[in-house]
């Protein structure tokens, strides 16, 4: 956890927001959640001093997620607290998927990157962005334009774009370009590919992006079939671990806070001791309910026990 003097390493951008999940009875249970909220909390909760860089409502849903953020860890100077509405996400069904989202003036949307502690992007060392929080606007350009500074600083560039519905416009292509040609690290999971290249199959769509982001290494997960990470021509393929699985909500959120983690704790050179943190992590979010944030100690327990 990052100290009131110390800065974050691991700064990650986007969207928290409140999941209404549909219960068997009709009711609806609120839940803190979004999916660059939950790598953040990962990151902090695996140990490294993480940020997360958003802004949630002044209301009990915004509350709600400030406090989740603090008892993870997360450095509460780059939470942003606005007098606007909560972004919420009506999820009716999961099985399939079945979701909508309310928020046209909602409070994620007035995120001001200028108010955030002096000096933090030369103290960060990956900046991450992605999923929703890159289509809804004006949010996506001011969060494009800070991945250019951060980029053009020399800091590295994590994105998951986190394929969801409202990517179907055109002008999202522009900005996933954008993002791919400034990455330095890409976690795409097969139903991205699937929703983002919807004529080519599995092998041609990651080829795609991975000529669209010559400079990244490329995290493919797969679920229950694992996960392969590929740089250059060297290619680790890691089963998913076996575990009781109570869901798999954010267990590829885990797998990216994971897969930071050990980009940042010594394994920037060893792709494999990276593959096995991310498929640990997302294990052990799998055998928790909702989008779980794994802790070291149950990570580190998990691959002791594995390997």
């Amino acid at each position: 956890m990052s100290t009131p003097t110390s800065l974050p390493r691991y700064v990650v951008f986007g969207e928290a927001l409140t999941d209404m999940v549909r219960q068997p009875d009709g009711s609806w249970l609120g839940l803190p959640g979004g999916s660059c909220w939950n790598v953040a909390r990962t990151g902090a909760r695996l140990g490294l001093a993480t940020a997360f860089a958003g802004a949630v409502s002044q209301d009990l849903f915004g509350d709600d997620l400030a406090r989740a953020s603090a008892a993870a860890g997360l450095d509460a100077r780059f939470l942003q607290r606005v007098p606007r509405s909560p972004f919420l996400a009506f999820v009716a069904s999961r099985h399939p998927p079945q979701y909508f989202f309310v928020g046209d003036d909602s409070a994620d949307l007035h995120f001001d990157p200028a108010a955030l502690p002096a000096g933090w992007r030369q103290a960060a060392e990956v900046v991450h962005f992605g999923s929703i929080s890159l289509v809804r606007q004006p949010l996506a350009a001011r969060l494009c334009e800070e991945a250019t500074q951060a980029a053009q600083a020399g800091k590295r560039i994590a994105f998951d774009p986190n394929f969801r519905d409202l990517m179907r416009t055109p002008g999202y292509a522009a900005v996933l370009a954008h993002m791919l040609r400034l990455a330095s690290y890409v976690k795409i999971s097969d139903e991205d590919l699937a929703g983002l290249f919807p004529t080519l199959d599995t092998c041609a769509a990651l080829a795609q992006v991975r000529s669209m982001a010559p400079d990244a290494t490329v995290m493919l997960t797969r679920g229950a079939e694992g996960m392969t990470l590929l740089k250059g021509s060297a290619t680790v393929e890691q089963p998913a671990l076996r575990v009781e699985v109570a869901d798999t909500v954010g267990c590829g959120d885990a797998a990216m806070g994971g897969w930071m983690a050990g980009v940042l704790s010594g394994a920037a050179q060893d792709l494999a001791a990276q593959a096995r943190l991310a498929a640990a992590a997302a294990a052990v979010a799998a055998t928790r309910a909702g989008a779980y944030p794994p802790s070291r100690e149950e990570v580190e327990g998990l691959i002791a026990a594995t390997w």
